[in-house]
């Protein structure tokens, strides 16, 4: 790679909109490669600016930071974005059910606690576990 074809560091936080710390953080972890270095500085070729805007994307999806190096780095390399995109999004997908379904019985029983005349927090409990062991 040639120097004069590289972006330093801050030219690539400027065009991505993606800070220098954030994306030496994700070189430390290992979501992006190291760069090649001229005079002790970090020089970019222009695909870098690609792979954050992807890293970006998954974020925006949800994904962890594990779900996205697994994005990047966890399937065969003729794998198709497509099929990486699909299995991660099903498994994202299957979590987001079972989060919703804990964010609904959360959100009843918030709901329940509104209507509460109970004089202990004791009686509480055992009122709500009285009714879970109903059938």
């Amino acid at each position: 790679m040639n120097a004069a074809n590289t972006r330093t560091i801050g030219q690539v936080a400027a065009q991505s909109g993606v800070p220098a710390s954030t994306i030496r953080y994700y070189e430390e972890i290992g979501l992006l490669p190291a760069p090649q270095r001229a005079n002790g500085q970090r020089r970019y070729a222009d695909s870098i600016t690609q792979k954050l805007g992807v890293i970006r994307l998954a974020q925006q999806a949800g994904f962890s930071i594990a779900e996205i190096h697994s994005l990047l780095h966890n399937f065969p390399q003729d794998a198709p974005p497509s099929e990486r995109w699909q299995r991660l999004a099903r498994q994202k997908l299957d979590a987001l059910e079972e989060q919703m379904h804990t964010l609904q019985t959360m959100k009843s029983l918030l709901e329940q606690t509104l209507q509460c005349q109970c004089h202990t927090l004791e009686e509480c409990a055992t009122k709500d576990l009285r009714r879970e062991s109903q059938p």
